[in-house]
């Protein structure tokens, strides 16, 4: 069967279509908030907020079953604590699954169409500076996109200056000024990056390594959202760390400190 997304239809009313299957399935209108929830990160929907609807990420336009453990496959409505209404995205689809680009973005011109304002993308990736651990969240700063694409279809030019929001990496630190920052670069996967490739990202001005979020932040900006990017360290990057590099090492990173860090997502939502 073919997907939507795959035809020359234009990408942005396939998200329409999928912000009206959300309005109808989850009963709630519109939102004003959008999370990505990456790896480590999935617990934090517990705390964001009161759950009004949850609903299978493949029974709405657009959206694919996630490739990935650590995914969940939903897309859920909440309510904060102050009347605002969170669309939280735990389908996500990476660049290294080879479905193209216009998939990779779709959840984020989808949450855009349902209204939402502000984009919180959240991932797990490697670190390369030395001082940060396992378990360590961190804020992004900006980004390199290394995956030679772009979500930017035609003559489309969209000002970066500011695309990872100052105001809302303020708010972050409000409620945690410990945080630290730093420019991911996304790499195009599913490999790991290698020992050169990340001195080569460090060189470039990167500290994070990871395969996903800079082309969903560049299609975010694109819709007019501000966007707010969280990452996990989950691992030192290759040749930083002195042990090879494992998806289940990933995976059990994230488990540890999901207490921890979906506290801390919910409290500066709870702010945005």
């Amino acid at each position: 069967m073919t997907h939507p997304l795959d035809h020359p239809a234009d990408p942005f009313s396939i998200a329409q279509a999928a912000a009206d299957d959300i309005a109808r399935l989850t009963g709630v209108a519109g939102h004003d908030i959008a999370v990505t929830l990456g790896s480590g990160w999935g617990k934090a929907a517990e705390l964001l907020g009161e759950t009004v609807a949850t609903i299978p990420a493949t029974e709405v336009t657009g959206f694919s079953k996630p490739a990935l453990e650590g995914h969940v496959g939903t897309i859920r409505s909440l309510r904060t604590p102050s009347g605002r209404n969170v669309l939280v995205i735990g389908a996500r689809t990476h660049y290294y699954e080879g479905h193209g680009v216009r998939r990779v973005v779709h959840s984020v011109r989808t949450a855009a169409a349902t209204g939402a304002k502000v984009m919180v993308l959240t991932n797990g990736a490697g670190g390369i500076k030395p001082a940060w651990s396992a378990g360590q969240p961190v804020l992004i700063s900006d980004h390199l996109n290394l995956t030679s694409d772009s979500p930017l279809e035609g003559a489309t030019f969209i000002d970066m200056t500011d695309l990872y929001s100052a105001r809302l990496r303020e708010v972050a630190r409000s409620v945690d000024p410990d945080l630290d920052e730093g420019v991911y670069c996304q790499f195009r996967g599913p490999q790991y990056e290698t020992p050169a490739e990340v001195q080569m990202a460090k060189t470039l001005g990167g500290h994070i390594v990871g395969m996903s979020t800079a082309l969903e932040a560049i299609a975010a900006r694109q819709s007019g959202m501000e966007v707010l990017g969280f990452s996990l360290i989950t691992n030192l990057a290759a040749g930083i760390s002195p042990s090879p590099l494992s998806h289940a090492e990933v995976i059990e990173a994230g488990r540890a400190a999901e207490g921890r860090i979906s506290q801390l997502l919910a409290d500066v939502v709870g702010r945005i």
